[in-house]
C-alpha cells in the first residue's frame, strides 16, 4: 500500500493497495489473483476476498469499507451509517460522515479520489473511459457541498498513455463528449492504422479543470507497466485481481 502524496487536509486519510499487502502477511490470495486481491467479482474465492478486506481494515486502523458493485457507469452513492450490503450499484462513492472509509476497486481504469478544502467532504470515483467519457467525474464533483474551485483531486494508478491503445470509436466518443472541455486531440497519439494510444490521466485533467478543479495531484503511475499493480490488460487471459483506492475522514479522536 501507499500513501497519496497530495496537500489534502489532515483529516482527510488515503491509501491505494498494491497486490501484496505491507507487513507480516502480504495477502490471502492465490495465483492469478496476486496475494491481496480486494475483489468480490473476479471468481477468487468468497473467503479469500473476505479475509484480504479484514487485513485491509487492520492494517488502516479502520472499521468496514464501503464498497460498491461497479458497473462502469456514473451514478453516485452517498455513503453513510449504516453502510449498505450487499454492494449498491454504482461507480462513484461521496459522504461527509467521518470515520467511514469508501473505496473503489480498479486493474487499469483510473480511480480517481477527491476531498474539499475543508476537510469534510471526500469522494471516490472509478473513471474506465466508459464512465470518464459518460460523466462520472462531473457527477462525483456534483455531489459536493463546495464548489469545484475548493476541491481537491488525486488521480490514483491508471493503464499509462504508453500502453492503452484503443479504437476509433473511442477517440470519437471522446471527441464529441468532451468538446465542451477542450481540445481532446492531445490526449490521443496515432499508434497504427485505426487506434491510438489514450491518456486518461490528460483526459480527467482536462474535464477537471474545465469543471473548475485546480489542483489535481497524481498521475503518475502505470499499471500495465507496474507489477506492484493489478492489470487486466497484462494479464494473460484477463483474469486478474483489483486493488482498492480508499479514502476517509479520521474522527476527532484519531
Amino acid at each position: 500500500m501507499f500513501t497519496p502524496d497530495w496537500p489534502a487536509p489532515v483529516q482527510v486519510r488515503a491509501a491505494i493497495t498494491h497486490t501484496q499487502c505491507l507487513g507480516p502477511v502480504p495477502g490471502f490470495s492465490q495465483p492469478p489473483y496476486g496475494q491481496f486481491n480486494l475483489a468480490t467479482h473476479v471468481g477468487e474465492a468468497p473467503e479469500r476476498v473476505a479475509a484480504n478486506r479484514q487485513l485491509l481494515s487492520a492494517q488502516l486502523g479502520v472499521g468496514p469499507v464501503q464498497w460498491l458493485q461497479q458497473v462502469h457507469g456514473t451514478e453516485v452513492f452517498t455513503a453513510q451509517f449504516p453502510m449498505v450490503s450487499p454492494a449498491p450499484v454504482a461507480d462513484a462513492l461521496y459522504t461527509s460522515t467521518p470515520e467511514l472509509p469508501i473505496a473503489v476497486l480498479t486493474a487499469d481504469c483510473l480511480p480517481v479520489l477527491v476531498c474539499s478544502q475543508g476537510g469534510d467532504e471526500i469522494a471516490a470515483a472509478h473513471a474506465g473511459w466508459r464512465g470518464l467519457a459518460q460523466g462520472v467525474l462531473a457527477n462525483t464533483l456534483a455531489a459536493f457541498r463546495a464548489p469545484p474551485q475548493q476541491l481537491l483531486a488525486y488521480l490514483g494508478p491508471a493503464i499509462g498513455p504508453a500502453h492503452f491503445e484503443v479504437g476509433e470509436e473511442v477517440l470519437a466518443v471522446f471527441s464529441e463528449r468532451f468538446s465542451i472541455y477542450g481540445d481532446v486531440s492531445a490526449c490521443f497519439v496515432a499508434n497504427r492504422p485505426g487506434h491510438y494510444l489514450a491518456d486518461l490521466y490528460a483526459l480527467a485533467r482536462l474535464q477537471l479543470k474545465a469543471l473548475g478543479v485546480a489542483a489535481i495531484y497524481g498521475g503518475q503511475a502505470c499499471t500495465y507497466a507496474d507489477e506492484h499493480f493489478y492489470s487486466y490488460r497484462r494479464s494473460a487471459d484477463g483474469c486478474c485481481g483489483r486493488m482498492a483506492s480508499l479514502i476517509w475522514l479520521a474522527g476527532s479522536h484519531t
